[in-house]
């Protein structure tokens, strides 16, 4: 079995368009419809990197980071290389 690594990421809250992706620089950028409330924001991160990466929900956990945009999160049975190569990659101009 896999330890887990902490992935940081950057979620973006009200965004207009939701997904995830790995940006120029490196940094996982996670855009969300909803707003950063009553944890709705954090609910909608952890279903689309959960989505992303082909790993159940109940898989990705926030370990640090509940009330910020900077998150570190661990998703069960992966390395953080893993999860870093099941995202796609920023496309020109996003």
């Amino acid at each position: 079995m896999k330890s887990e690594e902490l992935v940081t990421v950057t979620v973006k809250p009200r965004s207009t368009r939701a997904g995830v992706e790995v940006a120029d620089d490196g940094r996982i950028v996670v855009r969300v419809h909803a707003p950063a409330a009553e944890g709705a924001a954090n609910r909608e991160c952890v279903a689309l990197l959960a989505e992303a990466v082909g790993a159940p929900k109940s898989s990705v956990t926030i370990v640090r980071g509940e009330k910020s945009r900077a998150k570190q999160i661990a998703v069960a049975n992966l390395t953080a290389a893993e999860v870093r190569g099941r995202l796609p990659r920023a496309r020109d101009g996003a």
